[in-house]
């Protein structure tokens, strides 16, 4: 006997309305568990659930009623606010797309988001709204928001509405815009391995599917209180802790940036339970002298990724903050982003480890021709989970190239261990993490190539304990030619945004090459591995 499972007309709608599930659905359920359970703290505004749904309730309005519609495409710039949560939420409940973009970009790489998506609106705190105007182009901007704002705007920012202005006298009541569960919801910017980013295009399934993962492998719950430091532009801090914890209920504390003295005293005056940082900021509170000064005894739940802990900062921090445990997650934007999880009972048992497939991921090795290889061998890291992008925007051939097989292709080598633990053992297209931002290599080679001196150069990544990865640059000089550190540093920092530069210039006789004349970075690698030294 078949059954029919296709219904359209009313009943199709009525049905799909009761099943959806997105990230404006999420904010409302958590609403109707715990109205007055405290939601965001932020420079002394301190909102519950059902003020900050009211709030974003009336910004979905605003939006609605200055012409924004569903599927539009909207810039988000900013440090961490109260608003930037907010407008994630009214975005996505009125069915617009959230792009939010990294304020350190350069203004040739924010113009080239703005253009490849088709920006049609942009969001903005006051100090990089200049930096959007410029960028504009030719593009048709018909909304322009100021977010964290008080006063009035003239000049350069007349155009610019301030949010609380567009949002009062707005209704609160629940909007409720036709929009379904693999509808677009963010699109990020990764720069990947080539020169120009790519718009990684994450659905509403794709993000609280991802958030289911993180609640159950990291141990998650509504009596967390959470701070804020690292950039909510980064999909680590805003879908592996900010949508998570809306999820659950949990109260958030948010910072404008990562200062180690701020970090601390918001720890122990607000008695947050959980942080996440990358290692060089944990490495920076531990060394910072409030560290012992500061009642740290709530902080139990303690999240890092982007490179691995080092045994004895993991050793000291367990000394010196002996209530809290570890966690390692490790992912990557394309799957919204966690992937593989470290628990706090494997931190020294799997040392160097990224741990294991979180609750909605499949993961092998697999070599070049798409065979799962045996554990302890090495091969490419894929991935099947529904956390996955939807591709990348405007670019079927890369989507193709990374989603052959049916597996995603993560571009990392790496290996399992017969437990099936993974373990990062390089990155397949030479990509440097440096700072906990991807930086492309040869985009910065392409640069440097510029120069008239230059014969030939390679872009490596080399440790660093306070950048992960210290982008550096080996160079041969043409014959005769004069080029020094200075000169590279100062060349490159007129036309890369400022984590792109390099930390080191070494200068070389010859590149190391493979028969076929490809350059040998690993080699490079090794033998820089102490710049300035060689």
């Amino acid at each position: 006997m078949s059954v029919e499972t296709n219904v359209s007309g009313d009943l199709g709608r009525m049905l799909d309305r009761a099943r959806r599930n997105t990230l404006g659905d999420l904010l409302a359920r958590t609403r109707d568990r715990m109205p007055e359970k405290f939601a965001f703290v932020y420079d002394g505004q301190r909102l519950n659930y059902a003020e900050l749904d009211d709030l974003v309730n009336q910004t979905a309005r605003a939006f609605l009623k200055d012409g924004m519609k569903k599927g539009d495409m909207v810039t988000v710039m900013s440090r961490n606010s109260l608003d930037f949560v907010v407008v994630n939420f009214a975005l996505a409940r009125m069915g617009a797309v959230m792009i939010p973009i990294n304020y350190m970009l350069s203004g040739e790489d924010v113009q080239y988001i703005l253009e490849h998506a088709e920006v049609s609106a942009f969001i903005a705190s006051e100090e990089y709204a200049s930096v959007l105007d410029e960028s504009a182009g030719n593009l048709d901007i018909r909304q322009r928001y100021l977010m964290d704002t008080l006063g009035t705007f003239d000049g350069v920012l007349a155009e610019w509405v301030s949010l609380s202005d567009a949002r009062e006298g707005q209704a609160s009541d629940l909007v409720d815009v036709a929009t379904s569960d693999d509808d677009l919801a963010h699109v990020l910017y990764t720069s990947g391995t080539e020169s120009r980013p790519k718009g990684v295009m994450l659905s509403h399934k794709s993000l609280i599917s991802e958030y289911v993962s993180c609640i159950v492998d990291g141990k998650m719950a509504a009596e967390d209180v959470l701070v804020h430091a690292l950039p909510f532009y980064h999909s680590a801090q805003l879908h592996v802790f900010l949508g998570p914890s809306v999820y659950v209920g949990a109260s958030g504390i948010i910072l404008g940036g990562a200062s180690p003295e701020v970090i601390l005293k918001t720890i122990e005056e607000e008695g947050a339970t959980q942080l996440f940082a990358p290692p060089t900021v944990w490495i920076a509170l531990l060394r910072n002298p409030d560290f012992d000064k500061r009642d740290l005894s709530t902080l139990r739940k303690c999240y890092y990724g982007a490179a691995i802990m080092p045994r004895e900062i993991l050793k000291e921090l367990a000394e010196r903050l002996p209530n809290a445990q570890f966690w390692n997650f490790y992912g990557q934007t394309e799957v919204a982003p966690l992937a593989t999880a470290l628990q706090p009972e494997d931190q020294l048992r799997k040392l160097g480890s990224a741990g294991v497939p979180t609750l909605n991921v499949q993961t092998k090795i697999m070599d070049d021709a798409g065979n799962e290889v045996q554990r302890g061998e090495v091969g490419e890291i894929v991935h099947r989970t529904p956390h996955t992008m939807k591709g990348y925007l405007h670019d079927p051939e890369k989507t193709a190239e990374v989603f052959k097989n049916g597996w995603f292709h993560s571009g990392d080598l790496g290996v399992m261990d017969e437990e099936g633990y993974v373990t990062i053992i390089d990155r397949k297209k030479d990509m440097i993490n440096t700072g906990g931002v991807n930086v492309s290599s040869r985009e910065v080679e392409e640069t440097i190539y510029q120069m008239d001196a230059v014969s030939e150069v390679a872009v490596i990544g080399i440790p660093d304990a306070y950048w992960i990865e210290a982008v550096t640059a080996v160079i041969v000089r043409k014959d005769g030619a004069e080029l020094t550190e200075k000169t590279v540093i100062e060349f490159c920092r007129e036309r890369l945004s400022n984590f792109k530069v390099p930390k080191y210039v070494e200068f070389s006789n010859e590149l190391p090459k493979n028969p076929s004349g490809k350059v040998l970075k690993r080699s490079l690698r090794d033998q820089y591995e102490n710049p300035g030294e060689v």
